[in-house]
């Protein structure tokens, strides 16, 4: 009976030497945050949201497209970057404050858009905004927003950025952008990566989990063409036809938005070089290397491994932003160290949304600049003007 036994026994001998199994179980015997302050990683909040949000919710946010593999891919290629740690450098404080067009930023990460936040928490756009204001971070607001600009900007105490899904006709386009720089607006990021459509599987097979009536929320049923009608309903759509991203924008669409506005204008969705030389050919102030969270074409690349050669294409002429996948202040410096002005994020604080409202998006914030000025002490790196490449490698080289 003994040897009938021994392959389990060798089995849970090798569970109990593997550190992945350790790490496992220490998880397991550990209680979820009970408040948002007793969070100690960015990654503490997933579960909480993914438990207080209804399966339709979650999976609007938390979808991939096709397979999901860009998405995973976004996370993946951090790991193919290492930090070149340095020593007795005197770092005994790191200094976070960044140029950006003219301003200095706090920090260098900022809330990017994410559409209808009040579908996560009744605060929606105002808390992310007031947390945003306490942390004293840049927050990007999107077009499909619950809640309009204006009354973002005062939660805000300053306009935000304005993140545009351009309406499909120039006449909608032009009052859109008006409103916006009626609102104080000095930045509007055009977002690119979706005027071809998407394919969300992940999204809709959690929406068919969903037994809530939709209807409860939304004006017509959640997919297909009723997103026009859905978006009659939203702020920064009022009076417009609700109609947007027009499919066959080209080069020619930045030139005629360029000499509408007096706003900077970057374009958010660049995943080439050749298309961020374009960019600034074209006059765009900067772009943002994104390819919507893994949510808009299935490339298998992820943002890590674009932004590289998006910095050298643009040769310092224009600032270069990234979002997609950054969960650590580790993958935050070495976003930087390549090339970056600055890093979005996302998930991580829908997820504290979610959790604990303004609380949890402030701790996400806390988190992600405490690492950040953590890793910096660690690499001998006293503040962002001395970062450069030097710091980092690429699965081993030199970059």
């Amino acid at each position: 009976m003994s040897r009938a036994f021994s392959p389990r026994r060798e089995f849970l001998r090798f569970l109990a030497a593997s550190p992945f199994a350790a790490s496992t179980l220490a998880q397991d015997s550990v209680p979820a945050p009970a408040s948002a302050k007793d969070a100690i990683n960015v990654m503490d909040f997933e579960p909480l949201a993914r438990q207080a949000l209804p399966p339709a919710h979650w999976g609007y946010m938390a979808t991939g497209v096709d397979d999901d593999v860009t998405l995973r891919m976004n996370r993946e290629a951090m790991s193919h970057y290492q930090l070149r740690a340095r020593r007795l450098v005197g770092a005994a404080t790191a200094d976070i404050k960044t140029q950006v067009f003219g301003a200095t930023w706090d920090m260098p990460i900022y809330i990017s858009a994410v559409g209808s936040l009040k579908a996560f928490h009744p605060g929606g756009e105002l808390a992310a905004a007031r947390a945003a204001r306490a942390q004293k971070a840049v927050q990007m607001l999107s077009t499909v927003a619950s809640t309009s600009v204006e009354d973002v900007a005062k939660a805000l105490g300053t306009p935000p950025w304005y993140q545009l899904y351009m309406p499909t006709t120039w006449d909608d386009t032009e009052k859109m952008v008006r409103r916006v720089e009626a609102a104080g607006c000095t930045v509007l990021t055009w977002t690119i990566d979706l005027l071809s459509g998407r394919n969300t599987e992940t999204g809709m097979r959690f929406a068919r989990m969903d037994k809530r009536d939709c209807m409860s929320c939304h004006v017509a049923n959640p997919t297909g063409s009723s997103t026009t009608a859905r978006n009659r309903t939203r702020p920064m759509f009022a009076g417009l036809s609700g109609e947007m991203n027009p499919p066959g924008a080209d080069w020619s669409y930045v030139d005629r938005l360029k000499k509408m506005t007096g706003m900077k204008l970057v374009l958010k969705g660049i995943d080439t070089g050749e298309d961020a030389r374009l960019a600034r050919e074209h006059g765009a102030d900067g772009v943002i290397v994104s390819n919507h969270g893994g949510r808009a074409a299935e490339t298998g690349r992820g943002t890590m491994d674009i932004l590289p050669e998006v910095v050298d294409a643009v040769g310092g002429q224009i600032p270069v932003f990234v979002d997609g996948g950054f969960r650590r202040g580790t993958d935050i410096l070495k976003a930087l160290a390549i090339g970056a002005r600055a890093v979005g994020i996302a998930r991580p604080y829908i997820w504290g949304l979610s959790a604990f409202g303004q609380e949890g998006v402030e701790r996400v914030l806390e988190i992600l600049r405490a690492e950040l000025i953590l890793s910096m002490r660690q690499c001998g790196i006293p503040s962002i003007d001395q970062l450069s490449r030097a710091a980092v490698l690429r699965n081993g080289a030199k970059l």
